[in-house]
């Protein structure tokens, strides 16, 4: 059964009958890297969905044209199961920084996520010069 409404209004039809179906095919995704002794990435998991991926990251996006059939509560579900994908996505390279011996991922984390910022503090004293002239 699809979720497409009954008129048709045009456009190339969703890759996954369901968002549970994607959602389905992500899981084994991570499964088959995990398997593989491969990284997550953005791209793997479209390359393993069969698709690219900016035709993924359309996924996201709620004004896509992918959506103008899928009622609003399917196209949320949609929605979610790519925004989570990505999420765990940025969690492994997240916490990759942190693999070496060095504070380089962490200071990366803490500027780019918690708002840290390296600042240069310039002290600067006004000091009075005196300059005389005498022909």
């Amino acid at each position: 059964m699809s979720n497409v409404n009954s008129k048709n209004k045009g456009g190339r039809p969703l890759k996954f009958k369901s968002p549970d179906e994607l959602q389905k095919k992500i899981d084994e995704y991570y499964k088959w890297a995990n398997e593989n002794r491969k990284h997550i990435t953005v791209t793997g998991l479209a390359w393993f969905l069969g698709t690219n991926r900016q035709t993924l990251l359309n996924y996201e996006n709620e004004n896509s044209d992918l959506y103008r059939n899928i009622k609003n509560s399917e196209k949320a579900k949609f929605i979610d199961s790519i925004k989570c994908a990505k999420a765990r996505i940025e969690m492994e390279y997240e916490e990759s920084l942190f693999y070496k011996n060095s504070s380089v991922g962490a200071i990366f984390t803490l500027k780019n996520n918690y708002g840290y910022v390296d600042k240069q503090e310039i002290v600067q004293e006004n000091r009075e010069i005196n300059v005389t002239l005498e022909d």
